[in-house]
């Protein structure tokens, strides 16, 4: 792992108030096992992102969201202030910019990305499930923005 990305881990980590409040009371012992706890978590997080086939990072105004197959990982604020959420994108990790949409209802009922990377079999209706690529072409239509866009990895 480089130590740039294990630099800006630890500083999150030991920037959250938790952590910060267990050393203003004198419990660094407990404040340095928490924040290895939550560099090792989030190195997790990173390397699930970089691996598996329909993870990716998506941003609106409703914040920043990681999306892992099975697991989601969130904040409220935008991918700017998310340091894991910019780390998988510049790790190479897509990354939907949903902020430009302005037809939300149109992007309310679009499909959810598979979780593993299988297709769905269900052609439409509630609960159908889409593809990573198949998902990029529809919300690109709606006018998000990609990073990292993972169609351009099928064609190589």
């Amino acid at each position: 792992m480089q130590t740039g990305v294990l630099r800006v881990l630890r500083a999150t980590a030991a920037s959250w108030w938790r952590h910060k409040e267990l050393r203003r009371t004198a419990q660094t012992g407990q404040a340095q096992q928490l924040e290895r706890q939550t560099v090792l978590s989030d190195l997790g997080y990173l390397r699930q992102a970089a691996t598996l086939p329909n993870a990716h990072v998506i941003c609106g105004e409703g914040g920043t969201f990681i999306h892992l197959g099975w697991t989601t990982v969130s904040t409220l604020a935008p991918i700017e202030r998310f340091p894991l959420a910019a780390l998988a994108v510049a790790r190479g990790t897509p990354f939907i910019d949903i902020r430009p949409v302005t037809d939300v209802i149109a992007f309310a009922n679009l499909p959810r990305v598979t979780r593993d990377g299988s297709v769905d079999a269900t052609p439409s209706g509630l609960g159908r499930s889409v593809s990573l690529l198949t998902y990029v072409d529809m919300v690109e239509q709606l006018g998000a923005s990609i990073t990292n866009d993972p169609r351009s990895r099928q064609s190589i």
